[in-house]
């Protein structure tokens, strides 16, 4: 007898192997291909793509030496990204200024930003010349930021950036920001853990009365329980006049 084998039996050895070989591949997260190679378009999208490969060292990543740049960094292409989100919570402002970035990751004091803050009664927002003081020590390469080319055309027009207000109290309302700053409140009791959050928005804050009654953030009942609470006067002449 011959040893000669089959074509059908010679094709079904060969498609177990193939069959084989690509679950291997698959399982060890091996490329099969060149088509499998990442590759990166953007200062942003090479900083994600080195960050995917320093957890997965059999991911192939082709980064153009354009775009193989130290800045922006993978926290500040993220922060923006998050903050010019339109599904997040919060208003679109004109430009993505992420707290978690400034006030979070680089632990820039918000009196720096909010100058005077502990000295009026009013929480000024910072000028473009204030933005700019810190942005024009950057590298070029942050331009690629969307928020950062807006900054500048404001910066090169001269204008004021026209932030939407988030906090906001009613005129008959006399808040006054020194007298609490002084005494050593943190900005994060009425506003929230803003060094957390990319797109500022409103944090919700719940308290309740004495009988349950429950008073929402910057209500009149929930500034009267802080007062309460520290001591400080409950007369209406103390915010109202």
């Amino acid at each position: 007898m011959g040893t000669h084998r089959s074509p059908r039996r010679s094709v079904s050895v060969l498609f177990v192997f193939a069959v084989a070989g690509f679950w291997l591949a698959a399982s060890t997260g091996v490329p099969a291909s060149a088509d499998s190679v990442r590759h990166a378009t953007s200062v942003c999208e090479a900083q994600e793509l080195k960050a995917l490969a320093a957890d997965d060292p059999h991911l192939t990543i082709e980064i153009p030496p354009e775009y193989d740049k130290p800045f922006p960094t993978l926290a500040a292409c993220r922060s923006h990204a998050a903050a010019w989100d339109p599904a997040a919570e919060g208003p679109q402002q004109p430009i993505p200024f992420s707290h978690k970035h400034h006030a979070g990751d680089w632990g820039i004091d918000c009196l720096y930003c909010h100058t005077g803050t502990d000295r009026s009664r009013a929480a000024g927002v910072p000028s473009t010349e204030v933005c700019m003081g810190c942005h024009e020590q950057f590298p070029a390469e942050y331009d690629e930021l969307e928020g950062i080319q807006i900054l500048k055309q404001y910066w090169a027009e001269q204008k004021s950036i026209p932030w939407t207000q988030i906090h906001r109290l009613p005129e008959y309302v006399k808040f006054q920001h020194q007298a609490h700053v002084r005494v050593g409140f943190e900005c994060q009791t009425c506003h929230g853990p803003v060094q957390d959050l990319d797109k500022l928005y409103m944090t919700p804050d719940t308290r309740f009365w004495q009988y349950g009654l429950p008073t929402r953030k910057l209500e009149m009942g929930w500034c009267v329980l802080c007062h309460r609470d520290n001591g400080a006067s409950q007369d209406c002449l103390t915010c109202h006049y």
